[in-house]
C-alpha cells in the first residue's frame, strides 16, 4: 500500500515539473521574478551559511589536531584535513541539508499558504502557468546562488580552522597553510559543486511540491512544510551517495 502511494506522489511530482518546464508565457516577468527569489533564498542564507562553516571548519581543525597523538605525523596534516572535508563533503552535503530546512520550509509554506487562500486558483483562472510561473524561478534562483553559497563556505571554513588551530595553538599559519597547499586537486571543487547544483533542484522541486500538494488550512501547511523538509534531507543524501559513486569510483 505504502508502495503505491509513494508511485502515485512520484507520477505526482513528474507532472507538475513537466508542467513548471513548460515554455514561459512572459521572459521578463520570469526574470524579475527570478531576481527576487535569489535575493530572498540565496542572499538571504550568506549569514547562516558564513556562520555555520566557520563553526565547522574550526571543529575538523580541532579534532584533527587532538586524534593525532603519533609525534612522527606532521602538523600539517591539520590543514589538510579540515580543507578536504570542506572540500568534499561539508560545504556541499551539509550546507545542502541547512539549506533544506531554511530554504526547503520556506517555499513549501509560501507555496502552500497560497493554494490554501486559494491566491493559485487566482493565477489559474487569469490564464497563468502557476506552476512554472512560482516555482521555476526558484529552481533557477538557487541553482544560480548555491554554488556561491558552497565555495563562500569552503573559503570561511578553511579560514574557520586556521583562526581556531593558531588561537589554541594546535598548529602555526605556516603549518596549517603547507597543509592546505598540499596535494590539492582541483576536481574535488568540481565534485562539490556539481553536488549542489543537484541538491538545490532537489531542495526547491520537492518542497514545491509539497506546498502545491496542500489541501485544508494552516495545519496542513506546517505539516507539508515538514515533510518537505523531510523528504529533502533523506534525497540529498540518497543522491549525495549515488553522485560519489559516479563521481570519485
Amino acid at each position: 500500500m505504502k508502495l503505491l502511494i509513494a508511485i502515485d506522489m512520484f507520477g505526482e511530482y513528474i507532472l507538475l515539473l513537466k508542467k513548471v518546464f513548460s515554455k514561459p508565457e512572459k521572459r521578463r516577468v520570469y526574470l524579475q521574478q527570478t531576481i527576487k527569489e535569489i535575493d530572498k533564498l540565496g542572499l538571504q542564507s550568506i549569514g547562516i551559511v558564513t556562520i555555520i562553516s566557520v563553526f565547522m571548519g574550526a571543529v575538523i581543525t580541532l579534532q584533527t589536531a587532538y586524534n593525532m597523538e603519533n609525534p612522527f605525523i606532521p602538523n600539517y596534516l591539520i590543514g589538510l584535513g579540515t580543507r578536504d572535508s570542506m572540500l568534499l563533503e561539508f560545504s556541499s552535503t551539509i550546507i545542502g541539508l541547512i539549506l533544506a530546512g531554511k530554504v526547503g520550509s520556506n517555499i513549501a509554506s509560501e507555496i502552500g499558504t497560497m493554494k490554501v487562500t486559494e491566491q493559485i486558483d487566482a493565477l489559474e483562472i487569469m490564464g497563468i502557468n502557476s506552476a512554472s510561473f512560482l516555482i521555476l524561478p526558484k529552481i533557477i534562483a538557487t541553482i544560480i546562488f548555491n554554488p556561491f553559497l558552497t565555495v563562500l563556505s569552503m573559503i570561511v571554513g578553511i579560514a574557520g580552522g586556521w583562526l581556531v588551530g593558531v588561537f589554541t595553538g594546535v598548529v602555526s599559519t605556516q603549518e596549517y597553510i603547507d597543509g592546505v597547499q598540499y596535494a590539492f586537486i582541483p576536481y574535488y571543487i568540481t565534485y562539490s559543486l556539481i553536488k549542489t547544483v543537484v541538491f538545490a533542484f532537489l531542495i526547491t522541486t520537492i518542497s514545491a511540491f509539497y506546498g502545491y500538494r496542500v489541501q485544508g488550512g494552516s495545519l496542513e501547511v506546517g505539516k507539508a512544510s515538514t515533510q518537505a523538509v523531510v523528504m529533502s534531507s533523506i534525497f540529498i543524501l540518497l543522491f549525495n551517495l549515488i553522485l560519489t559513486q559516479l563521481l570519485l569510483s
